[in-house]
């Protein structure tokens, strides 16, 4: 049971005054973090900060304001001038002075009533805007604020100003941000107070307010001392629950799974080549893993194209040599299906039965693969999350493999655990992580990383190239298709609108068309799972030469004789997407090439990005820089389920105290497993606040 000391936190927004469902449905949007089904809670407004800050502590007079600065005045109001009656087009003047010049206060659709009741003729009156000067005249068009003399001590001299969203007014979110606040009750301290002190943090409510109301522009930057003891608050709860989900997992103990290598030698005998060194080592220490009595839990990272899924196969034939069976859940259907292709014929040849389960297979096909895990006549099964539906069964499900694990949560990851006896767990990924971001999304997990490309792949040279050379680039590609060369053609997500984004990759396949006739193809996201097959086999076996995509293909279409990958508006892509791509071209032995097509001016960003891309094919190098130039919530892809995009912290000023909080988790856990103690208590309100209930969760289920 939550704590009922949170439960003014834990009331939906709707519940704040001036906050009704429009109202809260726009507020959803800055929220930064994704809800999922649930509606948002006064919780999630406390950590909406502010992305910078106004100040308004320049009082300079009005003789010495410079023309565009934001200056704070003390005004007489001298007269109202209103528009002549029914020219709404004149906005409403009201002149002021001071003790160096004359002002024009400047409205437009004004109400008189109410500005000759917030600014009297005669009074004294404090304002705050923009001071615009024409012709040698000062004027403040709508001033942000407007306060009596009397009262100035009311206005925020130093004003945070939130993120916003069209509809959403910042005086709207302000307020609701403030009552938000006020239902913060006082909590009892879950840091350690020699590590408060040696880093200056103030309590937990203290910074929050520090936070939100600065007395300085300082106060709201992330590394003051206030947003650096919230962020390490953020880190602290994301280890402890980490911490907890490895110990349910440890605890539900493995069992030493080994084999005679039989079905392994098979495997790599009807390999057309040698693993590479990587790719031994990694297998070393993965069947080293599974041969302990405790669960494995390791992450294979490998660079786009260095040989994971073999890695994940072997692992598998490993499961089966033990008596057990294997699953490997990849995130897309195309990329489960893609495992089969590749997987399925060498399986098979080593004797192994291998099948493919996604929302797709229905009927009778459905029931054989269901009755085949459930007699364990299927060995191995790749699938989407359908794979741990109610109605699937195994009959000794022993290593479950994630694929491309950022996109599934937590919950996920322990549902596929739920469907053998405590399986093995290996996780891979293709998005090099650096080392901060293994820390955040997996806690202390094993890594295993695969560096070399198999024997054999080409380097891929990539240039970049401005849209207005279009035509130049289709005859080079018209040409490379009389070659009987293959070339994929990305188009962007041009807005978060799907229509949009399908509009791109539609039209640029209707301006391809007419030069390739029927030797081009086109798949993206809206298509049915049938016609995007159709699009990639066509492809494949080279009925098509020219594949038009959205990034649907991103990970796990695998053509080995694709040469070219074009990439439209290669700006409006983030390194990691970037680099994924282009991982498609260059996995056979022919030379291959990337071009990124970008649309001129470039900002600084994207400048970096292109450059980076064309200076090195290291996924690593490629991670590390795309942290730097763009934080740690896209990097994981998506910023939801259960991946790692944080509220508060940022990753880019912040991962200097990743490694503290993951030692200080171990070091609460260890003395107090159950988190029963006083700090423990307060570990588990921490919890709450930053949404990791499902870690409470598990302290319940023991």
């Amino acid at each position: 049971m939550r704590p009922s000391l949170l439960d003014p936190l834990f009331a939906p927004i709707t519940a704040l005054a001036g906050v009704g469902a429009k109202v809260a449905a726009l507020i959803a949007r800055v929220l930064p973090l994704d809800l999922g089904e649930r509606e948002a809670r006064a919780a999630d407004l406390i950590f909406v900060l502010p992305n910078s800050v106004i100040d308004r502590r320049n009082r300079p007079g009005i003789a010495n304001a410079i023309d565009g600065s934001i200056v704070t005045l003390d005004l007489t109001i001298d007269r109202h001038q209103p528009p002549p009656r029914g020219n709404r087009s004149v906005p409403y003047r009201i002149h002021a002075h001071d003790d160096t010049d004359d002002i024009v206060l400047t409205f437009f659709h004004a109400h008189a009533a109410w500005l000759e009741k917030q600014l009297p003729e005669g009074e004294q009156v404090v304002v705050s805007g923009r001071i615009e000067w024409f012709n040698g005249r000062p004027t403040m068009v709508h001033p942000d604020h407007i306060a009596l003399a009397g009262e100035a001590e009311n206005l925020p001299l130093v004003e945070p100003v939130y993120p916003l969203t069209a509809g959403l007014s910042p005086k709207v979110l302000r307020r609701a941000i403030g009552q938000a606040l006020g239902r913060v009750p006082a909590l009892p301290e879950w840091q350690d107070g020699a590590f408060m002190r040696g880093r200056s943090f103030a309590a937990f409510n203290a910074a929050l307010q520090r936070v939100h109301n600065p007395e300085s522009p300082l106060d709201a930057d992330p590394d003051s001392a206030a947003w650096r003891r919230l962020a390490y608050d953020e880190f602290l709860a994301g280890q402890v629950s980490l911490a907890l989900v490895r110990a349910k997992v440890r605890r539900l103990s493995g069992r030493p799974l080994a084999g005679d290598g039989r079905i392994i030698e098979k495997l790599l005998a009807a390999l057309p080549y040698r693993l590479t060194g990587s790719q031994e080592t990694a297998l070393a220490e993965i069947l080293s893993d599974l041969a302990e009595p405790e669960r494995m839990l390791r992450l294979l990272q490998g660079d786009v194209g260095s040989g994971k899924t073999v890695v994940a196969l072997l692992a598998m034939a490993r499961a089966v040599e033990a008596g057990g069976q294997a699953a490997l859940m990849a995130p897309t259907e195309i990329l489960a299906r893609q495992h089969f292709s590749t997987i399925a014929p060498l399986a098979e040849r080593a004797g192994l039965r291998v099948a493919v389960l996604t929302g797709r297979e229905k009927g009778r096909e459905r029931a054989q693969v269901l009755e085949g895990l459930a007699d364990g006549s299927i060995h191995i099964v790749m699938g989407t999350h359908a794979l741990f539906q109610e109605s699937v069964a195994f009959r000794n499900l022993v290593l479950a493999i994630v694929d491309e694990q950022h996109r599934f949560g937590v919950h996920q990851r322990l549902a596929m655990t739920a469907k053998g006896d405590a399986p093995d767990m290996l996780v891979m990924t293709a998005t090099p992580i650096p080392r901060t971001l293994v820390l955040t999304a997996f806690g202390d997990m094993d890594v295993s990383k695969l560096t070399e490309k198999p024997a054999g792949r080409q380097p891929i040279r990539t240039v970049t190239l401005p849209l207005e050379r279009l035509d130049e680039l289709v005859g080079r590609i018209r040409d490379a298709v009389a070659d009987g060369q293959k070339i994929y053609w990305i188009c962007p997500l041009v807005e978060e609108s799907e229509e949009i984004k399908l509009m791109a990759a539609e039209d640029r396949f209707a301006s391809l068309k007419p030069v390739f006739d029927d030797r081009i193809g086109l798949v993206h996201g809206r298509m049915k799972g049938a016609e995007k097959d159709e699009a990639v086999r066509a492809f494949k076996e080279g009925e098509t030469r020219v594949l038009v995509a959205t990034t649907v293909i991103e990970v796990g279409v695998d053509v080995p004789d694709a040469t070219i990958m074009v990439i439209e508006h290669a700006e409006r892509f983030g390194l990691a997407q970037l680099h994924q791509l282009r991982g498609r071209v260059g996995r056979g032995t022919k030379p291959s090439s990337c071009v990124l097509l970008y649309k001129d001016p470039l900002g600084e960003t994207a400048k970096r990005r292109l450059s980076v891309m064309r200076e090195t094919e290291d996924g690593f190098v490629i991670a590390e820089e795309d942290l730097k130039l763009r934080g740690e919530g896209e990097l994981l892809g998506t910023r939801q389920s259960g991946s790692p995009g944080f509220q508060v912290a940022r990753i880019e000023v912040h991962a200097d105290m990743l490694e503290a909080a993951r030692d200080d988790a171990r070091l609460i856990l260890s003395r107090d497993p159950d988190l029963q103690s006083d700090r423990g208590e307060a570990v588990r309100l921490l919890l709450y606040l930053f949404g990791r209930d499902d870690a409470v969760r598990l302290l319940r289920a023991g």
